[in-house]
């Protein structure tokens, strides 16, 4: 974060320069600094230039699109991202972002408002517990959350989780045995009451290709048929 950058350095890509310069003023007012791009490459030129806290990503950009972005960025970091799609994109557009390792996404067209409060609230998640907050590892078994420092590992190998991702296996750790059905995940992990429950579903789906030996039948986070998920710990 850039020294000046108040509640954080964000960057705003959109080939829309009205959509950027509205986002831009919103996100300034409530504190932070803005850059922007009008392009997927430029996009990428100014992450390397500077990493920013967190990126809003418009999907549908001609030449470099937000989903090639995304997974391009995914490779190399896990700074959070938002995605912007449009009303009449299908939904599996939109699920693919999430696959990809989108954070959230808000579709257009939107209130700056909303997505000013999205920004902060996935920003704030990603940081973790407040400086001097209690926030005692999560372990089971060979797997290890240290919540203050937002760090993951498996076996004691890294584990690369996106901000949602990692609130959700800390969930998971912390209500073991309890089956919750996808709306209780959304409003409990995303903090909303109303949602594409898909983004759970998707969430659910990358998180066992990290974290389960054989994802296609998990072992850990376990479908409860008719209700949604349950984690299970393991014996040791």
């Amino acid at each position: 974060m850039s020294e000046d950058s108040g509640e954080g350095l964000v960057l705003v890509v959109d080939d829309d320069e009205t959509v950027r310069d509205v986002v831009r003023r919103y996100l300034e007012v409530a504190g932070f600094a803005v850059a922007v791009a009008g392009d997927g490459h430029e996009a990428l030129e100014r992450c390397a230039a500077q990493p920013p806290d967190l990126i809003v990503l418009d999907v549908m950009m001609p030449g470099l699109g937000g989903l090639e972005v995304c997974g391009r960025l995914r490779r190399i970091s896990e700074v959070p991202v938002v995605m912007l799609t449009a009303l009449g994109e299908e939904e599996e557009d939109r699920i693919a972002g999430l696959r990809i390792g989108a954070d959230d996404y808000v579709t257009k067209p939107f209130s700056p408002r909303e997505l000013t409060l999205r920004v902060s609230s996935v920003l704030r998640r990603s940081r973790g517990p407040a400086p001097g907050a209690s926030a005692p590892d999560l372990v089971d078994d060979d797997l290890r959350l240290v919540r203050s420092a937002r760090h993951a590992t498996l076996a004691g190998a890294p584990l690369a989780l996106t901000a949602r991702e990692f609130d959700l296996l800390a969930f998971f750790l912390t209500h073991p045995g309890i089956a919750y059905s996808r709306a209780d995940l959304l409003d409990k992990v995303w903090g909303w009451q109303f949602g594409d429950q898909s983004t759970v579903t998707v969430h659910v789906r990358r998180l066992r290709e990290k974290i389960e030996a054989d994802p296609a039948n998990p072992s850990r986070v376990v479908t409860v048929w008719g209700i949604g998920y349950r984690y299970d710990p393991r014996r040791s």
